[in-house]
């Protein structure tokens, strides 16, 4: 889309009465949001796929979370 089709749709946009310009930021706002949640919760489930995939051929050295833990709090020291 074109900027001037952008600043038409603004314009437009900005005639609006208070409450439909809320509507209306609402429901864009919300079309933002269900495409990056879906993007983000599928990027992470890749990333635990390939995290599994190298623990099931243990290619990662597992540790357990307290002793991760205590060592970044040894690190902020």
């Amino acid at each position: 889309m074109s900027t001037i089709a952008l600043n038409e749709i603004k314009n437009e946009a900005l005639l609006l009465s208070t409450k439909d310009r809320a509507m209306l930021a609402r429901e864009l706002l919300e079309s933002l949001d269900g495409e990056e949640e879906e993007s983000i919760e599928e990027a992470w489930l890749l990333e635990a796929e390939r995290r599994f995939a190298l623990y099931q051929q243990g290619n990662v050295k597992i540790r357990a979370a307290s002793e991760v833990f205590l060592g970044i709090e040894n690190q902020l020291k």
